[in-house]
């Protein structure tokens, strides 16, 4: 099996993205073919996406589809991924993402189609994303029937920019409707972004089961933030 996650340099994007891949299903974050990770090189102008509607359990390195910015196939092989629109758009937009991941897992899910944001309410939300993780406006009538994907794509962008929202410091959005994206500095951080978002969104339902009132503490929110990713953060160990 490849190796997991925080794969070393030595290994090729195609493996690294193939790894990513088949750590959503490991950590329980796709079922059936519902999701898809990529990976971008920027220096090159290249992309690492996932195959269209290719089962888990037979994915191998050399099935991931390399393309350009623009999405133009860069090597004969399979289709790419149908969301392949929407994750260049963030590439384009977001210079602090190298990998992306979109999953339909259960929670982020709920949230996206209740077109709710997941507001933070809790330290462990605070390690990860600084602020509440944002729900999309609604696509158009156009967007959805002309340019599906790329649509979702600038609904994302435009979420963003609208709110204000440094997408380095909250790497997760909920589409409408739809589902979760996630992304990171590679391919493997933008998995370990989508397994936290998935657990916060289900602390947050469960949380708000217990108390629909609750609220956070913005202090705590900033200490634990900062703590993790601040100008100062002692969280781990020094590189």
């Amino acid at each position: 099996m490849l190796p997991k996650t925080r794969c070393s340099m030595k290994y090729s994007m195609k493996e690294r993205v193939c790894a990513a891949n088949l750590d959503l299903v490991r950590h329980g974050l796709v079922i059936l073919t519902w999701g898809n990770v990529s990976e971008i090189d920027r220096e090159a102008g290249v992309v690492a996406i996932k195959p269209s509607g290719v089962p888990y359990d037979a994915m191998k390195p050399s099935d991931m589809v390399l393309v350009d910015l623009d999405g133009k196939p860069l090597e004969n092989g399979l289709r790419p991924s149908s969301d392949l629109a929407t994750h260049l758009a963030i590439y384009r937009a977001f210079p602090s993402a190298g990998g992306v991941v979109h999953t339909h897992s259960s929670y982020a899910t709920a949230w996206a189609q209740a077109c709710r944001d997941i507001p933070n309410i809790g330290t462990t939300h605070s390690d990860h994303f600084h602020l509440a993780v944002p729900v999309t406006g609604e696509l158009s009538p156009e967007g959805i029937d002309s340019r599906y994907e790329a649509a979702t794509g600038d609904e994302i962008v435009a979420t963003f920019r609208r709110r204000g929202i440094d997408p380095a410091a909250n790497p997760a959005v909920l589409v409408a409707h739809h589902g979760p994206f996630a992304w990171g500095a590679d391919a493997a951080s933008a998995v370990e972004n989508a397994v936290a978002l998935e657990e916060v969104a289900k602390m947050a339902s469960i949380s708000f089961s217990i108390s629909p009132e609750i609220r956070m503490n913005e202090r705590l929110v900033e200490k634990h933030y900062s703590r993790k990713h601040g100008r100062d953060a002692y969280y781990g160990q020094p590189s």
